[in-house]
């Protein structure tokens, strides 16, 4: 009997969330906006989260972000986790206003600032969904 590594990284697309994944496969980043109040929200809901509307739909977000508040993660036991640290666990504003949990690549922990600018960027492994991920954008802190 062979067993196969747990994994804690892996999202697991269902029908409702397959435009989500399949735009991160296409280096876009996928938001859901309400047709009765007109937010937008993140993560993906069948419903408005603000108004309960069902009026929501898909929508392409611009990417840009800027840095609410993060932390740097030195031990994480679960795989594959223990192989990144020390890595960056963040919360970004998007651009179109909802808050997202990602994580913030190719930035030194010394770079990081609050409010910095931040563009999302996608992280792809071999026969795996695209998460994404951010780093800092072409206009640095602001």
């Amino acid at each position: 009997m062979t067993a196969t590594a747990v994994r804690f990284d892996l999202p697991e697309p269902d029908a409702f969330t397959r435009p989500y994944w399949d735009a991160a496969a296409q280096g876009q980043l996928l938001i859901r906006r309400c047709g009765a109040c007109g937010r937008a929200h993140h993560y993906p809901r069948e419903f408005c989260p603000y108004c309960w509307s069902e009026d929501v739909v898909w929508e392409r977000a611009s990417g840009r972000a800027t840095l609410y508040t993060w932390s740097v993660v030195h031990r994480n036991d679960l795989p594959p986790f223990g192989a990144r640290v020390p890595y960056t666990a963040a919360v970004v504003d998007l651009a179109e206003g909802p808050r997202m949990m990602t994580e913030i690549v190719e930035c030194a922990e010394s770079g990081l600032a609050i409010g910095m600018r931040l563009q999302v960027a996608f992280r792809r492994e071999a026969g795996e969904e695209a998460v994404p991920v951010f780093r800092p954008g072409p206009s640095g802190t602001g």
